[in-house]
Parts: structure tokens; C-alpha cells; sequence
């Protein structure tokens, strides 16, 4: 239990400070740097499957083809949430993004009742709780807080495909990265393309820190795939909070983005939302071998 809380805690920690390492390619465009996470990631997951000598998923492939196909729409999701990230965080919307995050679970609970699922009485409540504060912001603002729904339904549908997908965490990126570097290297090399370049052309640090997405994409995915393991999902659930907790107090109080008392009740009513839903869940995990 320790070895997980810390593993999938600190996967959770790696993800709520990646706004500091996007903003120091803040200078590259949002589409660059996504290539470069996918080329990167890539290539550093084939030397994890290699010294694992963990190949034998490829042979699944062969033998059934429609697998790859699945993962086509994944790796769509998964560019789609990587570039709206990217662009958010580097035009000062971390605030925004942070929220696509907080009510992503909430997305998840919606797509298992379009599957059939049935809500419990506090379920809907934080479902309603959470509709509530988007419907508030959306008044605020005038329009859509768009970067955060659009994260929140590419993460939970994303996580939704890999749930029923066939393969691992690290054979599935693999996948996904392998399905999206023919555009990404497109993107890199071909001449008119809108690439900055910046690999070449912006110095040694800037090159140093784009081979760094890498590692940095995928070491916490395994951290996040050994410590969710070793947990219950109540508990995992409890502790994805910790990403966009400080993705948020980066925006506020790192780099002063606007946060004032009316966004912070929109915010408070989807953060009363989600302690409802995580409260509901804990207690029903608590209650249930009580009864056995």
C-alpha cells in the first residue's frame, strides 16, 4: 500500500508541475513541442521495452489487427488533450486547464451511465453540483470555459478507450506514440510545416529540455501503472487530485493569473462536487465488506 501511494503520488506531483517545464519552451509553438513529446516518447519507450524485452505484444497485433485500429482513436485523444494542454499553459490559462482536470472524473461518471451504468443518490448530486459551477463560470465569462471541457472530455474518453483496450500502459503509449510519429516527424522536418524549428535553431538548453519530454511524458504513466495496482480505485481516486491542485496554485500564485471571487465559486461548487463523489465512494468501499 505504501510503495503505491508513493509511486501514483508522485506520478500525480510530476503532472501538477508540468506547467514549470512547458513554460520554459514557452517560445516554442504548442504543435512543436507536441511532436517532440511524441518523437521523444517514442524512442525512449522502445529502450524501456527493450531492456524488458517486452515485445511480445507486437505479436498480438499481427494476430489481431482490429487492435490497432482501437488505439487510432486514442492516440487522437491523447494529441488532442496534449496540444490544448501545451497551448493553455504557455498563453497563461493554467487556471483554466487545471479545471479541464478537477471535473475530468466527473466526465468518466457520465460516460458510464451513456453505458448503462446507474447512479447512486449522491452520485448525481455532485454530477449536478459540478454542472452547477460550469454553468456558473460559463456566466461569468460569457461563453464556454472551453479548455477546460475540452481536456476533461478527451481525458475521461481517453481513459474510458484505454479501460477495455487489450494492452498494457507502457505497450499502449508505445502504441499510440508509434501511431502519431509519422505526423509529428512530418510536422519536424517538412519545410513550410509552421515548425519553429527550435531543436536546431533556439540553443543547447532548448534541445536538452525538448529530448527531456521524453522521459518526462512516460516515467509517470509507469509510476501511475505500478501504484494504481497496488491501490484500491477509491483511494487512486482520492489522489489524482493532486495534479490539478497545483497546476492551480502555480497559476495563481506563480504566475498571477486572474482568480478572483467569482471564479473561485464556480471552482468551489465543482470542488464541493467532487469531495461528494470521492466521500460517496470511500464510504461505499468502507461500508460493503462490512456487510459481506
Amino acid at each position: 500500500m505504501l510503495t503505491g501511494v508513493l509511486s501514483a503520488g508522485a506520478a500525480f506531483f510530476v503532472w501538477g508541475m508540468f506547467p514549470l517545464y512547458l513554460k520554459a519552451l514557452k517560445a516554442v509553438p504548442a504543435l512543436e513541442i507536441l511532436s517532440h513529446r511524441v518523437v521523444w516518447s517514442l524512442i525512449f519507450l522502445s529502450v524501456v521495452l527493450a531492456l524488458r524485452r517486452q515485445w511480445g505484444w507486437l505479436g498480438l497485433l499481427r494476430q489481431r489487427p482490429r487492435i490497432a485500429g482501437a488505439f487510432l482513436a486514442s492516440a487522437a485523444l491523447l494529441a488532442t488533450n496534449w496540444v490544448v494542454y501545451i497551448w493553455a499553459i504557455n498563453a497563461d490559462r493554467i487556471v483554466d486547464a487545471s479545471l479541464g482536470y478537477f471535473i475530468a472524473p466527473l466526465f468518466n461518471v457520465l460516460f458510464g451511465v451513456m453505458l448503462g451504468e446507474r447512479l447512486r443518490a449522491g452520485q448525481w448530486t455532485a454530477v449536478a453540483l459540478a454542472a452547477s459551477g460550469v454553468c456558473w463560470l460559463t456566466q461569468i465569462a460569457g461563453q464556454l470555459p472551453l479548455i477546460a471541457l475540452t481536456l476533461a472530455f478527451t481525458f475521461g474518453l481517453y481513459g474510458l478507450l484505454r479501460k477495455t483496450a487489450s494492452l498494457g500502459a507502457l505497450e499502449g503509449l508505445t502504441l499510440e506514440t508509434l501511431i502519431m510519429v509519422p505526423l509529428a516527424a512530418t510536422f519536424l522536418l517538412l519545410p513550410g510545416s509552421g515548425s519553429s524549428h527550435a531543436f536546431i535553431t533556439a540553443g543547447v538548453s532548448t534541445s536538452l529540455l525538448l529530448v527531456v519530454a521524453g522521459p518526462i511524458t512516460a516515467v509517470p504513466l509507469l509510476l501511475f501503472a505500478y501504484g494504481a495496482r497496488r491501490l484500491p480505485l477509491s483511494l487512486v481516486g482520492i489522489l489524482q487530485y493532486i495534479g490539478p491542485t497545483i497546476q492551480l496554485l502555480l497559476g495563481i500564485w506563480l504566475y498571477h493569473e486572474p482568480f478572483g471571487g467569482d471564479k473561485l465559486i464556480g471552482f468551489a461548487l465543482i470542488w464541493l462536487a467532487l469531495a461528494l463523489y470521492s466521500a460517496e465512494g470511500l464510504w461505499r468501499a468502507w461500508v460493503r465488506p462490512n456487510f459481506r
